[in-house]
C-alpha cells in the first residue's frame, strides 16, 4: 500500500509547489498509472515516495511505514527503476544483481534463484555476464528492472519505464508489471503512453501542476467524459504543458 497524505514540495525559492498536497491512496495488488504533463509533479512524487527528496510538507507511507521516519525500513519494502540509466558500467550484469541483493540482504539461494529467473523472462540470460558500459539503454533497463525485483519488493515503482524499450522489451515488461500486481503487490509507474494506461491499469492518476486533478479506473474516467478516449480526456484536462516550478527556479 502506497499513501501520499498532502505531500507538498516546493523547490527553493520557487513560489510554486512542484507537488501540491497530493492525496493520493494505492492499495495491494493495484496497477497504478500515474500521467502528466513534463514538469506536472510525476517525477518530483516519485522521488518523495523512493526516499531522494523530502516533502516540504505532508508525509507518505509504505505499507503504514512513514518514508521520513523510518527510511530504511521504508525503503527495503521498494523496488524502484528510475527514468535515468546512470548504472555501475565496470560491473557485469549479475555483478550489478549480486551488488543489489547485497544492499536488500538476500541470501545467496535467493539471489542465484530469483536472479535467474528474471534473466530469462526479460531475455537477459545470454548477456549477464557481460559489462554494463556495453549494453543498450533497453538492456540496461531491463538489468534495473530485475536488480529492483531481486529482493522480492511488495511494492515496485517505476519512472517511466516504457522510454528507450523496443516494442518486444516494453511487453516482457508491461506483462511482469501486470503478473506482479496479480500476486498482490502495488506496482506505481509514472507514464507518457496512455494507450499502455488505458489498456493496462486497475486505476489511473492525472497530475496537472502539482495537483491531481482526476483518479479512477481507465473506464470510469472514460465514462464521465462522454466515452471521450483516455488521450483526449489527458489534453482536456492538462491543456499545454507548463513550466515546472523546479525550471523556474533554476532560472532565478
Amino acid at each position: 500500500m502506497i499513501r501520499f497524505e498532502n505531500a507538498t514540495k516546493v523547490y527553493g525559492k520557487s513560489d510554486r509547489a512542484a507537488l501540491d498536497h497530493l492525496n493520493l491512496e494505492i492499495g495491494d495488488g493495484c496497477l497504478y498509472g500515474f500521467l502528466g504533463p513534463n514538469g506536472a509533479g510525476k517525477t518530483t512524487a516519485i522521488r518523495l515516495l523512493t526516499g531522494a527528496l523530502r516533502a516540504t510538507e505532508g508525509k507518505i507511507l509504505v505499507n503504514g511505514i512513514d518514508t521520513a521516519e523510518r527510511p530504511v525500513e521504508a525503503k527495503r519494502l521498494i523496488g524502484f527503476v528510475p527514468d535515468s540509466q546512470e548504472m555501475y558500467d565496470k560491473l557485469t550484469g549479475w555483478e550489478y544483481l549480486n551488488f543489489m541483493a547485497d544492499i536488500f540482504g538476500v541470501s545467496a539461494e535467493d539471489r542465484k534463484r530469483r536472479g535467474e529467473k528474471y534473466l530469462e523472462i526479460f531475455e537477459m540470460t545470454q548477456a549477464a555476464g557481460d559489462r554494463i558500459s556495453s549494453y543498450s539503454r533497453g538492456m540496461k533497463q531491463k538489468i534495473a528492472s530485475i536488480g529492483a525485483l531481486i529482493h522480492n519488493p511488495p511494492i515496485w515503482v517505476l519512472d517511466e519505464p516504457m522510454v528507450g524499450l523496443d516494442p518486444r522489451a516494453a511487453f516482457l515488461l508491461k506483462e511482469e508489471m501486470k503478473r506482479r500486481a496479480a500476486e498482490g503487490a502495488t506496482v506505481f509507474f509514472s507514464t507518457h503512453v496512455l494507450e499502455v494506461a488505458e489498456k493496462m491499469c486497475d486505476k489511473v492518476g492525472i497530475i496537472n501542476q502539482g495537483k491531481l486533478i482526476m483518479e479512477g479506473s481507465p473506464e470510469d474516467l472514460i465514462a464521465r467524459r462522454g466515452d471521450a478516449s483516455l488521450e483526449e480526456l489527458f489534453l482536456e484536462l492538462t491543456d499545454k504543458d507548463q513550466e515546472s516550478p523546479k525550471e523556474e527556479d533554476e532560472r532565478k
